[in-house]
């Protein structure tokens, strides 16, 4: 049996160069690594991953530091890091405020347990970098979830009573001006802190990963787009130059999954996140009071957040912009951001100071939204040795290291609490069929855009833009991403 995936040919020398968002950019620039080598031939793997970004990485390393003679393969279409890996906002974030989702899906135990997991991964994260010598510009400084108009006053109020009342609570209530004073500016109403996250150079963190990888003996072929998956006994992968026997398959490519396999076209919507970054001003950002690596978002059903820079700049995004029919991945996902005039203008109603500072650059990625807002894994097909795991919903840097941990017990058989776990049991829950996800998407994006533009004026939003924005609630689009 054969699993279709779209090809994706390396580039010719007749070919512009790809644009690269800042981050990645960035990395390459202090960092290049070595030359791309695409597979050609056949080749033989104990563990073939399909994807060079945070998922297949720490798949890759969870695996050798387990069982260091594995012999393990990944291939990656672009350079590691290309997709959106190297392309989000830095921001190392945990499951604490998706509490009640957890424990409607999974159960209370394993909600609690997947709350402290997540705050584990943060500094697992950062103890890795520090043992390995990945200077990822990994801060530990929390997050601030805000209120920025009274409508979003007390939201956060319910689920930080819960986790409190279940002992895992690690967040604690600050005022206006305390708020105001960390975050940098006078928007924020209130806010909710939690030193368990910060932020991260998300283009410095997957080029590190994947120089320890290959340290620790993984082979790293980019410019190798997967082509179709056989699904015999061992499976193989097939790459325009060739094929790989391998004994068990990883398949770690997130938004890329729904276009590329059929039975998963509604299990996701692809949707962008865009960023903005300004050139950086030292004194300036001092004088703001976001010299620090705290990631700060607001409350809105697709936030608005921001982080400075350890360089001095400021990095502001929004999710929840651009849809793809079909779980096709657009041209504009990999380009300059469309909505760059709307997030430049949204950073400088939020530090007025900043008005005249110039962006350096902007840029946008596909987002994979599961309907649960969360990950989800499980074999292909019911196959005993293709794993996969996608849907971090705008919140995988964090999450996606828990990934690695998922996906590498699968691969090696093992009976634990993340093999036991609900999320391993594949997707639960399907968008619509086109064009009714399509055409839903856009009715209530333009819906919760209205509604919120109401509620910062002071206004009553109206009626039907009230309850289309429940269905993006429902859809658990609502969790903080």
């Amino acid at each position: 049996m054969t699993a279709a995936a779209n090809p994706v040919l390396p580039r010719t020398l007749n070919e512009p160069a790809p644009f690269r968002p800042f981050w990645l950019a960035q990395a390459l620039t202090r960092d290049p690594g070595p030359a791309p080598v695409p597979l050609q031939g056949e080749a033989t793997a104990d563990v073939c991953i399909v994807g060079g970004g945070f998922t297949g990485l720490w798949t890759a390393i969870q695996l050798k530091q387990a069982q260091p003679e594995l012999d393990v393969l990944i291939i990656e279409k672009d350079l590691c890091g290309a997709g959106a890996s190297g392309r989000n906002g830095g921001c190392l974030l945990t499951w604490s405020s998706k509490f009640f989702t957890l424990q409607r899906l999974y159960g209370e135990a394993e909600a609690c347990r997947l709350v402290q997991a997540s705050e584990d991964a943060v500094y697992q994260i950062a103890s890795f970098c520090k043992a390995h010598g990945v200077d990822a510009d990994v801060r530990l400084d929390g997050t601030l979830y805000t209120a920025t108009n009274d409508a979003q006053k007390g939201m956060m109020n319910p689920v930080m009573q819960a986790l409190a009342e279940r002992g895992i609570s690690s967040w604690t209530q600050w005022d206006a001006l305390e708020v105001q004073r960390h975050a940098g500016s006078a928007a924020h109403q209130e806010g909710w802190f939690s030193p368990a996250a910060g932020s991260l150079q998300p283009g410095l963190l997957v080029r590190g990963l994947a120089r320890v990888a290959r340290q620790m003996g993984v082979r790293i072929h980019e410019h190798t787009p997967m082509l179709s998956v056989l699904e015999h006994h061992p499976p193989q992968v097939i790459v325009p130059g060739g094929r790989i026997t391998a004994g068990k398959v990883v398949l770690a490519m997130n938004a890329w999954m729904a276009g590329s396999f059929a039975q998963f076209a509604r299990s996701i919507a692809i949707v962008s996140s865009d960023m903005i970054i300004t050139e950086p001003r030292d004194c300036l950002l001092e004088h703001t009071g976001l010299d620090h690596g705290t990631a700060v978002m607001d409350s809105r059903t697709f936030v608005y957040y921001y982080r400075s820079t350890p360089d001095g700049r400021i990095m502001l995004g929004k999710g929840g912009n651009t849809f793809a029919w079909g779980g096709r991945m657009l041209p504009s996902f990999d380009q300059p951001s469309a909505y760059q005039e709307q997030l430049h203008k949204a950073l400088r109603r939020m530090f007025p100071a900043w008005h005249d500072v110039p962006l350096a650059a902007s840029w946008n990625g596909a987002s994979d939204r599961s309907v649960t807002g969360l990950p989800f894994f499980g074999h292909l097909n019911g196959h005993p040795h293709i794993v996969y795991g996608f849907g971090y919903s705008g919140n995988g840097v964090g999450p996606s290291y828990m990934g690695g941990q998922i996906l590498a017990a699968l691969v090696r058989g093992e009976d634990n609490v993340w093999t036991r776990s609900g999320l391993v049991k594949g997707p639960l829950g399907f968008f619509p069929p086109e064009p009714v996800r399509y055409l839903g998407s856009l009715a209530v994006r333009d819906a919760i855009r209205r509604k919120e533009m109401a509620e910062d004026h002071g206004c009553k939003p109206r009626a039907l833009d009230n309850w289309l924005a429940r269905f993006a609630a429902a859809a658990g689009k609502a969790d903080k991403a």
